[in-house]
């Protein structure tokens, strides 16, 4: 009787276990190598138009289970001297103290604390953002685009999303005017499994 014990909490366990690891996210690279992966930016110039512009040195990984998607983390790093507003004066302008100091403050990151559902397909990404040398928490609103095979035997998923942030609230002082305090980032990526 011992022994059928036994083996039902053995057959218990392995089964627990077993389910943890289904349960478990999956780890993905960010596709910068292939760029289907981008963290673009739009601020209001002057309250006349809008300035567009994009980070084209970065990295990141994320977990992802779309069957849980509040066990999904993200982790990204860029570049800030890789600022590009093609226009090359300009790019120059906001890399110096001004506005990213990039000399000073040559990474920007966002560490992702917290995910959760909004939805189907969507959810509030929760995490710290290190911008100018000042972190504070953000909220991005994500949305999943998909996931599955590729054609090249690797295995792909995809999301969207979007933030506001207020410069000042990074000690970004330099003020062009009340249309121009906030920055709208846009970031979208496809991630391959590891």
């Amino acid at each position: 009787m011992l022994n059928l014990k036994k083996s039902l909490a053995a057959l218990a366990l392995g089964t627990a276990l077993l389910s943890a690891g289904q349960a478990m996210a999956d780890d993905y690279t960010i596709d910068k190598t292939g760029q289907h992966a981008f963290i673009d930016f739009k601020i209001s110039h002057l309250g006349f138009s809008y300035i567009y512009g994009t980070f084209k040195d970065w990295e990141g990984t994320f977990s992802f289970d779309a069957k849980k998607p509040e066990a999904s983390k993200i982790d990204v790093t860029l570049k800030t001297t890789s600022v590009d507003t093609n226009h090359a004066e300009r790019d120059k302008h906001i890399r110096t103290a001004d506005f990213l100091d990039v000399s000073k403050f040559p990474e920007a990151k966002f560490v992702s604390t917290s995910v959760k559902s909004t939805g189907e397909g969507t959810a509030d990404v929760t995490g710290n953002l290190t911008l100018h040398g000042v972190t504070k928490p953000v909220v991005i609103a994500a949305k999943f685009i998909g996931e599955g095979k590729d054609p090249w035997g690797g295995y792909r998923a995809g999301f969207e999303g979007t933030t506001t942030i207020k410069l000042k609230d990074f000690d970004i002082q330099k003020d062009l005017g009340p249309k121009s305090q906030e920055l709208e980032l846009i970031i979208s990526f496809e991630g391959v499994k590891k």
